[in-house]
């Protein structure tokens, strides 16, 4: 791997090699102001020769990738991992506050008309994501001179992908045509009749069943199912709601693919003049012209510029993690009544979780702790290393951050 390197003033020069940077460390010539990605700044003034660098950046929902290269070289190159859990986590916080309501306080008139959304308001989930890109972009900025940056968006017409034959004003008739509302036409696509017993308990009664949670799989027709009362209590109260699976993917993604777009580009347009926009059949064709494998590093190698780049056998990968959790107390009540309180303290045993520690030689994250001094150690990709390690053992080498990194 390479090391990078920053001048005198914390502006970033061209990295160079681990021997060259071992030798300027013990001449006291340079300092290590970042262990990774591994970073050193000089002590004394530098000519600051620099060569033109590319930045590729493959957009994405779920994922980012990273490489920055010049015509002969990769000089970094990762994905990112971002997180998925927020639209979740806010459905979760809706519902504990609407039942601490209902409990704590008498009736009240609703106040959302005085609520007013900024211009420019996206939804929590898709704002964080739009703003990791824009974080991402700046590191890399950091850490080498970049000269140009271009970024991969997508657009995607969901009409098309359901039906390949729309065209004209059938994109104005959607499969709800006519009907007053979701309900009405979930019912007159299932004939209504029960999707689970076909009319065999002869109740007349007919519910609409979301077959994944509504707070993840949303109120869309697809997600929707018809079924009687009878069966539907009796689904949720023995716990089989997996018996039932959507017939078609979610296109979330899709949807917020489409939204990010111009935020991502107006962002980092405002930061960095030097951006330039591309599209994903563009990469594909530059990938498989090369006979380059898939992954998302590769396709911003590709995005770059140079997609013959020398590349390293390591990258690194990155994983964006809460900051806190502030949910006080446990969903479930316990017995007598009360409910278990939600977060331990922030240090246990003068560690923290996502410290990354050093465990009979291997490096991992601490993603759990007892209050006895047991940790849950795992690396970024899932990996589990320890389920129960000792604190004794553990050594601390990187604090606590919302942006977790190893090489891989």
């Amino acid at each position: 791997m390479l090391v990078y390197v920053l001048n005198k003033h914390g502006q970033p020069l061209m990295p160079c090699k681990p021997q060259k940077a071992r030798k300027l460390l013990q001449q006291e010539k340079a300092k290590v102001v970042q262990r990774t990605p591994f970073t050193i700044q000089l002590q004394y003034g530098s000519s600051g020769y620099k060569q033109p660098i590319s930045l590729g950046v493959d957009a994405g929902t779920k994922h980012i990738g990273l490489s920055a290269t010049t015509e002969g070289q990769v000089l970094f190159e990762g994905e990112v991992k971002l997180r998925t859990d927020i639209q979740e986590l806010l459905a979760t916080r809706r519902s504990l506050r609407s039942a601490r309501r209902s409990r704590k306080t008498r009736y009240r008139q609703p106040r959302f008309l005085n609520r007013k959304k900024n211009k420019g308001w996206l939804a929590p989930s898709v704002q964080n994501k739009v703003d990791m890109h824009t974080k991402m972009i700046a590191k890399v900025h950091k850490l080498l001179p970049i000269t140009h940056v271009t970024i991969e968006v997508a657009q995607f017409d969901i009409q098309k992908i359901k039906n390949p034959a729309i065209s004209g004003d059938l994109y104005q008739k959607g499969d709800q045509l006519g009907f007053w509302n979701v309900r009405e036409y979930v019912f007159f696509r299932d004939k209504h009749v029960c999707q689970h017993c076909k009319g065999k308990t002869k109740d007349k009664i007919l519910n609409v069943h979301h077959i994944e949670s509504r707070k993840t799989g949303g109120d869309g027709p697809d997600n929707l199912l018809t079924l009687c009362e009878t069966c539907h209590n009796k689904i949720h109260q023995e716990g089989k709601e997996h018996l039932f699976t959507r017939k078609s993917a979610s296109f979330r993604d899709a949807s917020q693919m489409t939204v990010m777009r111009w935020f991502i580009h107006r962002q980092v347009k405002e930061l960095y003049p030097h951006v330039k926009l591309t599209y994903g059949f563009q990469t594909k064709n530059t990938r498989i012209h090369h006979g380059l494998e898939k992954s998302h590093a590769v396709d911003a190698r590709c995005i770059s510029g140079n997609p013959l780049a020398t590349a390293f056998n390591n990258t690194y990968l990155f994983k964006q993690v809460r900051k806190n959790n502030r949910q006080l107390h446990k969903m479930t009540i316990a017995k007598g009544g009360y409910r278990k309180a939600n977060k331990a303290e922030r240090f246990v045993k003068g560690f923290q979780l996502f410290d990354k520690v050093l465990f009979e030689g291997i490096e991992c994250i601490v993603f759990g702790r007892r209050k006895t001094g047991y940790f849950d150690l795992r690396t970024i990709d899932g990996v589990n290393i320890h389920k129960s390690a000792s604190f004794k053992k553990l050594r601390v080498v990187e604090k606590a951050s919302t942006l977790l990194v190893q090489i891989i």
